[in-house]
């Protein structure tokens, strides 16, 4: 899977591409941004092009929580549309989550609270 990432500052905003995260991709998406999780600890996923989300990408998106957290790291999601929000909700993942409207707010938090600091 092709991740398309910019970097603004310290933040690392990677753009999800597919439409669809879901049990035939949410491996291919796991192994594909470790090596990003591994050498940042602010990401910013952009979920703008995502449409529909399985409990697969669900997992996907706790997985790399938890790469971030374990090495004092942060991750907050930008972008989602209505189902994908919902999605979260109905497992009450947006309670763990940082979520943010635009990926430039994303990033701003970052600047706010430094990852790490309650």
């Amino acid at each position: 899977m092709e991740l398309p990432i910019d970097k603004i500052g310290d933040v690392a905003a990677v753009a999800v591409p597919v439409e669809e995260l879901d049990a035939s991709n949410a491996s291919e998406l796991k192994r594909d941004i470790a090596p990003l999780l591994q050498a940042n600890t602010k990401v910013v996923l952009d979920l703008s092009r995502v449409r529909f989300m399985d409990s697969s990408g669900l997992g996907a998106m706790l997985s790399c929580l938890r790469q971030l957290t374990a090495k004092k790291g942060d991750l907050k999601l930008c972008g989602m549309s209505k189902q994908v929000r919902g999605a979260f909700k109905l497992v009450r993942l947006h309670r763990i989550f940082d979520i943010y409207g635009t990926r430039s707010e994303a990033v701003l938090a970052f600047q706010a609270k430094p990852a790490g600091v309650a």
